[in-house]
């Protein structure tokens, strides 16, 4: 994906309260969509609430004297501008369901769960969850499985239910927000206009000093508190052995795709590579797994094939003893992409309408203006995310409308997209959680705790609340801020 080369168009005749009608419109009707259908939102009546803001610029549009035929031609180039971004979520999906039933991301959090000790028991916490999110992408998946286990286990020791569940949701987004597997990875990058895996290099930069503070608060918090009994991770580590054939020669397959990643392969050929090996994988490990998935009796040749292309595509689930790990054992395959690039489509016709109309160049000046240093861009963006995850309530659109409105004012400060980017995730993706309306907060509360609106774990997500400081210091100080190269 390039978006460097993409111009907003300007229109003079918009005036700045013009412009920010559809950006007030749009977030007033994402706040009631949400208010109606939480959590299930996103199933799709966010994505037309983006296609009715698109609707509400036009009109402003039309009164500012642009064409119907500017509008689907910008709209046609936002959305072909994101067609990489597409084919690697397409491929983020297969790779998902290859390494699940290859046993890969089993074997990980196999491993990640015997690092349980008493002594550093919420750090523990950090780390597992940081390794499961990272192998799946999900903070969403790992709280609702090895969260709820963890803080089970924390209230056998004596722990609060909430200082475990802020270690827990610490972990859970540090890998949401690291994994090449997560949507929001993907999405920032693809709003912001830089490449994956540049992004999440990047990103390391802001986010590995943050969860090494976390981990050390977590540390000194758990040698001041007192701790009683002997986890019980027994019965998880037989329910996942008695499901894969576990081995640490699994391994070798992500650390394969690390290396080429790390050798500058391009993502799509990286994934795709990863993605083909954990089918092979799977044919040698789990052969098993492959007939159950296939529906068959014996692995054949077609049985083989089916599994394989299952896993590919479509849903899968391996089932553990285990009922509280059966969830983490799922995965949809390209098809379970299909929601977040359906959402990014339809961000690429609001964002199209508001090229088109002149509305981005109106705000991205007013903001230049009102942003005149670097460190007021950057803070101009983690309040316009804080704002978004407060109003809107989703995490997803405080990547989405950000993004697509901070772009040229980077490009015109001479800033790398990486610089875009990286702040979204730093103050969209993992404040999300913060908020007990927003669909993050309410899901995560209600997991954990039993019922939505629980706050107690909000002081104890240390990761979260530090990660958009982390960005504005970096800033502050000019720290590492990558300017665009000129080609």
């Amino acid at each position: 994906m390039d978006l460097k080369d993409e111009n907003i168009i300007e229109n003079k005749e918009l005036n700045i309260w013009e412009a920010l009608i559809p950006v007030i419109a749009l977030v007033g009707m994402l706040a009631y969509n949400i208010y109606v259908y939480g959590d299930d939102a996103l199933s799709g009546s966010n994505q037309f609430v983006l296609l009715l803001g698109a609707a509400v610029a036009a009109i402003v549009g039309f009164k500012n004297k642009v064409s119907y035929k500017k509008m689907l031609d910008e709209i046609a180039e936002n959305v072909k501008s994101t067609t990489g971004a597409l084919l690697i979520l397409l491929m983020v999906g297969s790779l998902a369901g290859t390494w699940l039933i290859s046993g890969i991301i089993p074997t990980m959090i196999y491993y990640g769960l015997q690092i349980l000790n008493p002594t550093i028991f919420l750090a523990a916490c950090v780390v597992i969850c940081s390794i499961i999110s990272i192998a799946t992408g999900s903070s969403w998946t790992t709280s609702a499985t090895v969260g709820i286990a963890l803080v089970g286990i924390g209230e056998t020791l004596g722990i609060s239910v909430g200082m475990t569940a802020g270690a827990v949701l610490s972990g859970a987004y540090f890998g949401d927000k690291m994994s090449p597997l997560s949507d929001t990875t993907n999405l920032a990058p693809a709003m912001a206009g830089s490449e994956l895996f540049s992004h999440i290099k990047y990103m390391t930069l802001t986010t590995v000093p943050t969860i090494v503070i976390t981990l050390i608060i977590f540390i000194i918090i758990g040698l001041n508190i007192d701790t009683t009994g002997t986890p019980q991770i027994d019965d998880k580590l037989s329910a996942i052995d008695g499901a894969f054939n576990i081995s640490p020669w699994l391994f070798i397959v992500p650390i394969l795709v690390i290396i080429m990643i790390v050798k500058k392969t391009p993502p799509l050929i990286a994934l795709l590579t990863g993605a083909i090996l954990g089918g092979v994988t799977a044919l040698i490990a789990q052969p098993d797994i492959i007939v159950k998935i296939a529906g068959a009796e014996t692995l054949t040749f077609q049985s083989a094939y089916q599994g394989v292309m299952n896993a590919l595509t479509v849903d899968t689930a391996v089932e553990t003893s285990s009922p509280e790990l059966n969830d983490l054992f799922t995965s949809g395959g390209m098809k379970g992409m299909l929601g977040t690039i359906w959402l990014i489509v339809c961000a690429m016709v609001f964002g199209g309408v508001m090229d088109a109309i002149g509305a981005l160049s109106r705000i991205t000046k007013s903001l230049l203006n009102l942003a005149t240093t670097t460190f007021g861009l950057f803070a101009s963006t983690v309040a316009s995310c804080l704002a978004l995850n407060l109003t809107a309530s989703d995490q997803y659109l405080a990547l989405v409308i950000p993004g697509k409105m901070f772009k040229q004012a980077y490009e015109d400060k001479g800033l790398a997209p990486e610089n875009l980017s990286r702040t979204l995730e730093d103050s969209g993706t993992v404040t999300s959680v913060l908020i007990p309306w927003n669909t993050c907060g309410a899901y995560h509360s209600k997991v954990l705790f039993g019922y939505a609106g629980a706050t107690a774990y909000i002081p104890y997500v240390f990761f979260s609340i530090l990660s958009p400081f982390m960005t504005l210091l970096f800033a502050a100080f000019s720290i590492k801020i990558k300017q665009l190269t000129s080609k």
